[in-house]
């Protein structure tokens, strides 16, 4: 054990992050959990495009780990790698209602890595996050908490999103209590710094969900993954060049562009990695994977492998460094054989750790200047489009166009940086293409 605690703390530097190898272990677990929702709800999404449920799952778990491993050890940051669910919803919409062929569809999602790509290694990326003001970016690592709690208040049935607002679920059912007993066991752990407190509430919820109804324990712990040699290469990178599916790269790209940076931003400032001026260092690395990832995932029908969500759920546990990941992956390599265990943790069983992950994100909301109303203004927007529309990308668009409205305005248009100008244009074309 000491040699590999000696071995940990030579290649991830634990001890000057402020961790341990026991925290990381038990960081990794979190998020894990708080993750495993993916490895039912991505391949089913993706077989209504088509595409062989098996064989998803499988090349779903494989590209987690490596994506997430290549993450660990590039950036030594503790954030983990999935398709996002956006993008997922995505492919399987233009496939299955716009009549997209899937092989164009995975075009799309490489010309939008590719793109990614490019903008990050020539450093384009690091000019657009230097480019938006601070306030912003605290407000949307805010919004990014509000959008996470949001996520997990749905899963525990206490609120429910539909027609257009937010209202109250079934607060008499079984999912309801299941999240109360959760969330208290969780506070109140919490309260006494008890480490763990939020794989302890996703085991108890689990644990309580079977006599239930809300799972069941599987007929088999073990299970044989089925092969990905039918998804390998299904792509049409030439197909998707077409004028006509521009609109939908850019539903794939902007997402994945600037949801990434919320998402980054928003795991750093509960880290307490980012500077004065909201920015985090070594987030190049970052940006570098994840582009690149989103490259890779679409030669083997993965739509944008993006930085999770839900890694702030390690992060929130004590987790500080890319063994945090490597932990993660190596759950999810595990799950190769025992997917029906990971299947039955139910979405509400983490819907208490969201909920509070949320609730210690808004802490971010303390930096903004809000007597400055051209700088508060913006902040509140980047929070309240976050949560409204569902979609980080929306809020932080806004945000950043109403920024440069007010600073115009009010005649400080010189406080800005010059590239601000250049990116307001291009998020009017993205939002035109909502429309």
């Amino acid at each position: 054990m000491e040699r590999i605690e000696k071995l940990c703390e030579r290649f991830f530097s634990l001890q000057k992050n402020g961790t341990s190898l026991h925290t990381e272990i038990l960081a990794g677990a979190t998020t894990f959990a708080t993750m495993s929702y993916v490895l039912a709800t991505i391949p089913n999404l993706l077989s209504n495009a088509g595409l062989p449920k098996g064989a998803v799952l499988t090349t779903l778990i494989v590209m987690i780990a490596i994506c997430s491993i290549a993450m660990a050890l590039y950036t030594n940051r503790p954030i983990a790698m999935a398709p996002g669910m956006s993008s997922v919803a995505v492919v399987a919409s233009i496939t299955h209602l716009a009549g997209i062929p899937i092989e164009v569809a995975f075009g799309l999602v490489f010309l939008s890595g590719l793109i990614f790509s490019i903008i990050s290694f020539v450093g384009l990326r690091e000019l657009v996050l230097n480019a938006i003001p601070a306030n912003v970016k605290f407000s949307i690592s805010a919004g990014v908490g509000l959008f996470i709690a949001l996520i997990g208040l749905e899963a525990g049935d206490i609120i429910v999103a539909g027609g257009g607002s937010l209202r109250f679920g079934d607060l008499n059912s079984a999912k309801c209590l299941l999240y109360v007993v959760g969330f208290v066991v969780m506070l109140i752990l919490e309260a006494r710094r008890f480490r763990g407190s939020m794989i302890i509430s996703v085991l108890i919820v689990t644990l309580l969900a079977i006599p239930l109804g809300e799972t069941a324990v599987p007929e088999t712990m073990l299970q044989l993954p089925e092969g990905p040699g039918k998804l390998l290469f299904r792509i049409d990178i030439w197909g998707a060049l077409r004028p006509e599916y521009f609109p939908y790269l850019f539903t794939f790209f902007v997402p994945d562009f600037f949801g990434t940076m919320g998402i980054i931003l928003g795991i750093a400032n509960r880290a307490g990695w980012q500077d004065e001026k909201g920015n985090m260092p070594g987030i190049d690395r970052c940006f570098k994977v994840d582009s690149l990832s989103t490259v890779a995932g679409s030669f083997c029908c993965m739509p944008v492998m993006t930085s999770y969500l839900e890694s702030a759920s390690g992060v929130e546990d004590g987790g500080r460094t890319g063994l945090t990941t490597i932990v993660t992956s190596i759950f999810f390599i595990l799950m190769l054989l025992l997917t029906p265990v990971a299947l039955m943790i139910p979405p509400v069983a983490t819907g208490p750790v969201l909920t509070y992950i949320g609730l210690q994100m808004l802490a971010a909301m303390k930096d903004i200047n809000y007597a400055d109303r051209t700088e508060a203004i913006p902040a509140f927007i980047a929070v309240a489009m976050t949560v409204f529309t569902n979609n980080i990308a929306n809020g932080l668009s806004l945000s950043v166009l109403s920024y440069v409205l007010l600073k115009t305005a009010a005649g400080r248009a010189k406080e800005m940086h010059w590239a601000m100008w250049g990116l307001s244009a291009f998020l009017v074309y993205y939002l035109s293409t909502l429309v």
